[in-house]
C-alpha cells in the first residue's frame, strides 16, 4: 500500500517542484518491492533504480524530478493516442468494434475475447488496441503517422522508434497474434493479423520521456485542445469520453483502486509509466519500471497517490 500522505495540503501558491521532490522522496523506495518486466537489459526501463515524476501545466510550465528526460518505450500508454487518432478519423463509430467496459480479466485474455465473440471489452486491453489499429489501417493514409505524428505534435518534437524495444515486442507477440486470429475468425479484424500486430508493436516502441508524456496528456485536461498550439485535437465531448475510459479501464485490472486512490484518469504501461491528467489543471506522468502484480508501476502509483492527496487532485 502507498505510504500515508502528509497531513497538510499546500495552498495554491506552493512550489510544485518542492512538492514533487517531497512526493518522490516518499515513494521511490517502493520500486524495490516490484519486478521489472522481462526486456532487453540495455533499455532504460529494465533498470529498477529509475524514477521520475513530471507535471505539465496548461500554460506550459513544467515541473520535474528524477530521470524525467530519460527515454523509454511508451508501451501501452500509446493506446490513449491510438484511441484518440481513431476517434479523429471515424468518431464514435469506433465503438461498433470495441466496447467501453472494464475487463475484469487479464489485459490479454483469450477466454473473455472468445466469450464475447471477438469484440474486446475496451480500447485499453491488448485486443482492444488491435481493433483500434485495424480501424487505423482502414481509415488512415499512414496509420503509423496518424498516431506517432499526433503524439509528436503534442510534445513538440518528432518521435522515433526504439529498434531494440521493437525487436523485443515482435519476439513476444504470440499472444497478440492469437487474439488477432480469434478476432478475425469473428469478423472483427479486416486486415491481415501480421499487419495489425506490426502496427501495434511499432507504436508501443515509440521513444518518450516522463516529461513528454506529461506534456502530451494536457489536451485531455484542456477540453480536447492542445494548449501548446491552441489546436483542437478532439471535441470536448470526445475528450471527456477518453478521460472516462482512462479512469475506468486505463490501469489494467486495478482501475478501481486507482480511481479510489488518485481520483483522476490514468493510463499505465509495462515499461513503468503512468500518465494522467487533471482536467482544467495539468498533465502528469510518473515512471518507475518495477511493477506490482497487476502490471502497474509500484513507485509510480504511490507517487501519484501522494501527489493527489498533497494537491487535492481527486475529481471524485
Amino acid at each position: 500500500m502507498p505510504p500515508s500522505p502528509p497531513d497538510a495540503a499546500p495552498d495554491t501558491t506552493s512550489d510544485l517542484e518542492e512538492v514533487l521532490t517531497e512526493v518522490s522522496d516518499r515513494s521511490r523506495h517502493l520500486a524495490d518491492e516490484g519486478e521489472v518486466e522481462d526486456q532487453p537489459e540495455e533499455l532504460p526501463s529494465a533498470e529498477s533504480t529509475r524514477f521520475a515524476l513530471a507535471l505539465a501545466e496548461l500554460d506550459g510550465t513544467e515541473h520535474v524530478t528524477g530521470d524525467a528526460d530519460v527515454g523509454f518505450a511508451i508501451q501501452s500508454v500509446v493506446k490513449v493516442f491510438g484511441l484518440t487518432a481513431a476517434l479523429r478519423l471515424v468518431g464514435e463509430d469506433l465503438f461498433d468494434r470495441v466496447g467501453r467496459e472494464p475487463s475484469g480479466d487479464s489485459f490479454n485474455s483469450l477466454i473473455q475475447l472468445e466469450h464475447e465473440k471477438g469484440v474486446p471489452r475496451n480500447p485499453f486491453i491488448n485486443a482492444g488496441a488491435l481493433a483500434v489499429c485495424d480501424v487505423l489501417l482502414d481509415a488512415a493514409d499512414d496509420p503509423f503517422d496518424a498516431v506517432a505524428g499526433l503524439l509528436g505534435d503534442l510534445v513538440g518534437t518528432e518521435l522515433t522508434v526504439n529498434e531494440t524495444a521493437l525487436d523485443s515486442e515482435r519476439e513476444g507477440s504470440a499472444a497478440n497474434r492469437a487474439m488477432g486470429y480469434l478476432m478475425s475468425s469473428f469478423g472483427n479484424l479486416h486486415h491481415p493479423v501480421d499487419d495489425v500486430v506490426e502496427l501495434y508493436v511499432r507504436l508501443c516502441s515509440l521513444t518518450v520521456t516522463t516529461r513528454t508524456l506529461a506534456r502530451a496528456a494536457r489536451f485531455l485536461a484542456n477540453e480536447g485542445v492542445d494548449p501548446r498550439t491552441g489546436t483542437p485535437v478532439l471535441s470536448e465531448p470526445l475528450a471527456r469520453r477518453v478521460n472516462a475510459l482512462m479512469l475506468t479501464c486505463g490501469t489494467y485490472d486495478a482501475a478501481g483502486q486507482f480511481a479510489y486512490d488518485l481520483g483522476f484518469p490514468c493510463k499505465s504501461g509495462v515499461a513503468g509509466a503512468v500518465m494522467g491528467d487533471v482536467p482544467g489543471r495539468f498533465g502528469v506522468c510518473a515512471w518507475s519500471p518495477p511493477l506490482d502484480e497487476k502490471g502497474n508501476s509500484r513507485a509510480g502509483r504511490a507517487a501519484l497517490h501522494l501527489l493527489s492527496e498533497r494537491l487535492d487532485l481527486s475529481l471524485l
